[in-house]
């Protein structure tokens, strides 16, 4: 069928309508079959590489603590190794 006689027959409004209709549904479609299973893969793509930061996070903190406990103990044997004043005194006699 010709859309020139489709128009002529039913009128206008009335094959736009069902042409709109068409697109609604193809559109539908579209959303259905093609959008929301790569939606759905991306929020588990997203999930995981959320969870793996929160991983890395923690494993930052982690380091960071040993980093400053291993600088605070050789600070304090930085000062335990210094003679005193009566040690140096009495290799000296």
């Amino acid at each position: 069928m010709d859309v020139v006689q489709l128009v002529s027959d039913f009128g206008f409004p009335v094959v736009m309508v069902i042409g709109l209709g068409y697109f609604v549904y193809f559109v539908w479609q579209t959303i259905t079959n093609k959008i929301d299973p790569a939606v759905d893969e991306m929020k588990s793509t997203i999930i995981r590489l959320t969870d793996q930061l929160r991983l890395l996070d923690q494993d930052m903190i982690r380091l960071k603590e040993k980093v400053n406990t291993a600088l605070k103990l050789k600070q304090g044997n930085k000062y335990e190794k210094q003679p005193t004043k009566k040690t140096r005194q009495t290799k000296q006699s």
